[in-house]
């Protein structure tokens, strides 16, 4: 089976980290998780957004390039939890309309994630995790992060927003597969029945097409919907 690359987006909170593990633990992909305890930026950053903002969003993608690449040189299917895309058209614009990223470090960022973006490839599939602020609150305490106390409610909202603006434009231009799970409505991260519906109801396998081609079998429900291709 050829190999292939799954990807998980989603808001801080939305549960990213943990579907990557659970999904990897029962269909035995690589995972490939975001290492955010590991960045030297991200305390300060939440101590003084403005000012270790571009730091950050740098260190970041350069830490997301090279889990990209690594990811193309492997002949495993794998699940990356977090996408390059997120840096470069949610965090970092998000942070420049806030006023949290002066303009001049904005537009140097972005000239460097345009050219990055050049060196990587789409996944395969993107399972993106919706929630409203309450939910990702909600989560967010309970995973008890000291960094993670400060975060503004208006921070974690103007996310959402750019997070379903980029999901509609990922989506038009038909650059992969996209699958949806309601957080809301599942949770997976907690409830053995709720992480069943997932596995069962989002089977993924590689089914043989045309000139070597192959396409992703998807299964319908009221949790997960699958945006058309």
């Amino acid at each position: 089976m050829q190999s292939m690359h799954i990807a998980v987006a989603g808001n801080i909170g939305s549960g990213k980290t943990t579907l990557t593990r659970l999904l990897s633990k029962h269909y035995k992909w690589k995972p490939h998780f975001e290492d955010a305890d590991e960045n030297p930026y991200l305390n300060d950053f939440y101590e003084d957004m403005q000012r270790w903002s571009f730091n950050l969003q740098v260190s970041f993608l350069h830490a997301r390039l090279a889990q990209v690449q690594q990811i193309r040189k492997n002949n495993k299917t794998v699940i990356q939890d977090r996408t390059i895309y997120e840096d470069g058209y949610i965090f970092a614009p998000n942070l420049h309309s806030m006023g949290l990223m002066t303009t001049r470090d904005y537009e140097n960022y972005m000239a460097l994630f345009n050219v990055t973006l050049e060196l990587a490839q789409p996944p395969d599939l993107l399972i993106y995790l919706r929630a409203t602020v309450p939910t990702l609150v909600n989560q967010i305490q309970k995973r008890g992060r000291p960094y993670e106390e400060s975060i503004r409610l208006d921070y974690l909202k103007r996310l959402n927003e750019r997070y379903e603006a980029w999901m509609d434009d990922f989506q038009s231009l038909k650059k992969t597969k996209i699958l949806v799970i309601d957080v809301d409505e599942n949770n997976f991260s907690e409830s053995a029945e709720d992480l069943g519906k997932v596995i069962r109801l989002k089977t993924i396998r590689k089914v043989p097409g045309l000139s070597g081609q192959g396409f992703f079998c998807f299964m319908k429900s009221f949790l997960i919907n699958l945006l058309p291709f």
